[in-house]
């Protein structure tokens, strides 16, 4: 079992927005009428661990939420709704802007990385393509043998469902990250 809740963090309000969290996934798992084991068990993280999120005490990283959000079948903007602030997880900070109520699925983040940031994502679920536009700094980005360093005003579009990375270089970087949830039998 995969055991990574103890790497990431919530930037601000930590309990108010972890509980709400924790409430949220909670009523998402209990829609489907799925036990803790079972998506525990299909998210790779240990029971203890999603209990302890559900009650609000957990610290996931963003490619925990991201493997929770992908086995419930919602897109990740949908699952970290409650929390109003950035989530922050090794020198990556994310936070939802907004969240579109048609098909395909649309999110719209704002992310921020620190200096010298290596981050590599896990694959997405299948047909989701990300849109990287970045504000300030350079970022490297895309999937891993087939990146792209980008500046300010520079975007670039990827297939996210397989692994892909952001890198920042020797000063902060921030962009927008607009992901698009396209059904498999209609990824463009």
């Amino acid at each position: 079992m995969i055991e990574p809740f103890s790497q990431a963090s919530f930037s601000s309000d930590d309990t108010l927005h972890a509980e709400a969290l924790g409430r949220h996934l909670q009523h998402l798992r209990q829609l489907r009428g799925w036990s803790l084991s079972r998506l525990a068990s299909d998210a790779g993280v240990a029971k203890s661990n999603l209990s302890r999120l559900e009650q609000g005490n957990g610290n996931p990283t963003l490619d925990t939420l991201w493997r929770l959000a992908s086995c419930l079948e919602v897109p990740f903007g949908t699952l970290i709704k409650p929390v109003t602030t950035a989530l922050d997880d090794q020198g990556v900070q994310v936070q939802l802007i907004d969240q579109g109520d048609s098909q395909p699925a649309v999110d719209v983040y704002w992310m921020r990385l620190d200096p010298d940031v290596y981050r590599l994502s896990e694959a997405h679920p299948a047909g989701v393509h990300e849109t990287v536009t970045v504000i300030s700094g350079r970022l490297t980005t895309g999937p891993e043998h087939e990146s792209h360093t980008l500046g300010p005003g520079q975007s670039v579009t990827f297939a996210a469902d397989r692994p892909h990375l952001y890198a920042s270089d020797n000063q902060a970087t921030s962009a927008t990250l607009t992901i698009v949830y396209h059904p498999p039998e209609t990824s463009r």
